[in-house]
């Protein structure tokens, strides 16, 4: 048990982060059209030149390297209803591509010979990132290289939120608050007492507390993580610390979460999480919102391949 400024009494936890998969997860409204099967590209489509002379019927993606060295478990964009896509992590295929997605954390080493690779005309390469810049090593040489960006970035080319809202089903309209059994959590990347937890017990141990310390590593505009969507999914309220919150209300709604800046000082914040803490009425109206909508968070890696794969599909000039 650790013990904070404001006097609030935590459960830390050690443990290596768990990128949460989401078999059934419906996607992001200005990803919708990702909903619906996707049309195979006829015969009068402009012709790859891997495919010279035969029907373009599906997009090739080359990851290049796994993200974080862990390779996806799940290389389908059935996932989401987008059909005529091909993963692959086969770099043999690499001239019969028509897009490649390069995760920046794996080419810090490598990035040079990137510079030398000859690109077969019309194949797209993809930067994709989910770290903030704080945690993203400027490379050298980058600039002008890749064709799109795949990152949380709103502005960016294929946006993939760390997670996002959609309305409720008919059996997550029956939510019901968790018991709780603890006022405030926070989970700590690190492995110091190897003190590791199964995704089953990390959710289980956020579900019991009443509020989750949702600190962003680093605040930057749209860097809003799982650390966000985590304790939404599991009937928590996150008590963030990141950008304003005018940016946290563009992506879920206002009356879901707790902004530190709306406070004088943390002894202000704790008085009024103990405040919540006796009132369960009070309390309770962070979840209203739960009542007609529920909270995903996003199938890491294979999100981004297939958003990248439906993007070439709907623009396949260079």
């Amino acid at each position: 048990t650790y013990v904070i400024r404001s006097g609030l009494l935590l459960n830390t936890i050690y443990l290596f982060p768990v990128w949460l998969l989401s078999p059934d997860a419906e996607l992001p409204p200005h990803l919708e059209n990702l909903k619906h099967t996707q049309k195979t590209i006829n015969s009068t489509a402009e012709k790859h030149p891997a495919h010279e002379g035969d029907e373009l019927d599906s997009i090739l993606v080359l990851i290049w390297m796994w993200p974080f060295t862990h390779p996806l478990t799940q290389m389908s964009c059935s996932l989401f209803n987008i059909t005529g896509c091909h993963l692959i992590g086969d770099r043999s295929q690499y001239a019969q591509a028509h897009g490649v997605m390069f995760h920046h954390r794996e080419i810090h080493n490598n990035w040079p010979d990137l510079l030398e690779l000859s690109r077969p005309p019309l194949q797209k390469w993809v930067w994709m990132n989910m770290e903030s810049p704080a945690n993203s090593q400027k490379l050298p040489g980058l600039d002008n290289l890749f064709n799109l960006t795949a990152n949380y970035r709103r502005d960016s080319d294929i946006w993939v939120p760390y997670g996002w809202i959609v309305e409720a089903s008919n059996d997550n309209k029956a939510f019901k608050i968790p018991k709780k059994d603890k006022l405030v959590c926070w989970f700590i990347y690190g492995g110091h007492f190897d003190r590791y937890q199964s995704k089953q017990d990390y959710f289980k141990i956020i579900s019991n507390c009443k509020f989750y310390l949702s600190f962003e590593n680093s605040i930057y505009k749209d860097y809003i993580t799982e650390k966000l969507y985590n304790p939404l999914t599991s009937g928590t309220v996150p008590v963030v610390l990141g950008p304003p919150r005018e940016n946290y209300e563009e992506f879920v709604p206002g009356n879901s979460f707790i902004h530190v800046v709306d406070f004088r000082s943390p002894e202000q914040l704790a008085d009024h999480l103990k405040l919540l803490d006796q009132n369960q009425e009070m309390y309770e109206q962070y979840f209203t919102w739960r009542t007609h909508f529920t909270a995903k968070v996003s199938y890491f890696g294979v999100d981004h391949a297939c958003g990248i794969c439906d993007y070439i599909s709907k623009h396949k000039s260079y």
